[in-house]
Parts: C-alpha cells; sequence; structure tokens
C-alpha cells in the first residue's frame, strides 16, 4: 500500500484559519475542511484528527502579521510545513475576488502541484533582535519628533537658544532655566 499525503492550505488570521485539504495525485480531491479558531490549540485538534487518518499530512500558510508560531509549532511536531510569501503565490489574471475559503484551497492545490516556493523562517533569536532593533528606531523616531516639538514650542514664544548646538549640555542647562521662569505669571504670553 502506498503512502497517502494529504496537503493541508492553512489560510491564518487573528481570530480564525480556514483549513483546506488536497489528496496526492493529480485526480486527488480538494476540499475544504472548515474555518477553526485562530489559536494552537483549535489547530492541534484538527492535526490529530486528520493524523488519525494514516496519511502523511504536508502544511503550507501565507507568511503575514500573525507571525511564525504555527510554522515552529509544526515543525516541532516533525510536520513538514512551509511558509510562503503572498506575493509569490501564482495567480490567475482576473482573479482578483479575496475570500478566505478560496485562498486556503488555492494553497492546497498548488502545494501539491509543488507550485509554492518557501521563505526563509528566521530563528526565534533572529526574530528578537529584529524586534529590538525596531523598538530603537521607534524610540529614537519618538525622541526626534518631541525634541522637534518642543524646539517649535519654544520658538513660537519668543525662546531661543544661541549656543553652538541644540542638545548639548549647556543647552539642556539652559532649557532647565528657562523651564523655572516660566512658571512665574507673565513670563511669556498666554496662549
Amino acid at each position: 500500500m502506498k503512502n497517502r499525503i494529504t496537503f493541508v492550505g492553512l489560510d491564518v488570521h487573528k481570530n480564525s484559519i480556514d483549513v483546506a485539504l488536497a489528496d496526492s495525485g493529480r485526480d486527488g480531491e480538494v476540499r475544504s475542511y472548515g474555518t477553526i479558531g485562530g489559536d494552537l490549540d483549535s489547530l492541534h485538534k484538527v492535526v490529530r484528527k486528520l493524523q488519525s487518518t494514516g496519511t502523511t499530512l504536508r502544511f503550507v500558510y501565507e507568511a503575514g502579521p500573525c507571525g511564525y508560531e504555527i510554522y515552529r509549532s509544526l515543525t516541532n511536531q516533525g510536520f513538514d510545513c512551509i511558509v510562503v510569501a503572498p506575493s509569490l503565490i501564482p495567480k490567475k489574471s482576473g482573479d482578483r475576488i479575496k475570500n478566505d475559503r478560496r485562498d486556503a484551497l488555492n494553497l492546497a492545490r498548488l502545494h501539491r502541484a509543488g507550485e509554492l516556493k518557501a521563505i526563509y523562517v528566521s530563528t526565534e533569536f533572529d526574530e528578537a533582535m529584529r524586534d529590538l532593533t525596531r523598538a530603537r528606531e521607534d524610540a529614537v523616531k519618538a525622541q526626534r519628533v518631541s525634541r522637534q516639538t518642543l524646539l517649535s514650542f519654544l520658538l513660537r514664544h519668543g525662546q531661543r537658544y544661541n549656543g553652538k548646538s541644540n542638545w548639548s549640555l549647556t543647552h539642556y542647562n539652559s532649557l532647565q532655566g528657562r523651564s523655572r521662569n516660566w512658571c512665574l505669571p507673565g513670563s511669556w504670553n498666554r496662549w
């Protein structure tokens, strides 16, 4: 008896996952399994049910904002799983209607045909470094915007710094001295 393979297409969203199945072989049936919850427990329940049929399971889903939690969970259990970039999924011309069920069916069908190219899934360490870098970039941007806002506020109220460069120790001392004076009544125009 030949080992049967079932290709499982997952259209993953925050609160739901649409599941589609494609049996191996050119004439294998492609069908929708249904919609399940977006958590790993719901997915594991479906995986156990599909695994009980005795077929080999191969999973595929699109990369997206939900990350690689599903990929890591499935590969840790020993399943074959790939993640594909949405931009690299072949589309028929004129096929512009998006539908979760249809997307899952299409993923299963294309995976069975070997038409999908897997992307590199970064390690958890790589993702942590990327998150740290993004957080730093966000903080630097917020600091720059805050500084610009403060300098604009000061300029609107006739406060000018005549030193060589802004945000030096002298500039900070100048700001600290001015802030004490602003607390006095009539020290600057009220808006």
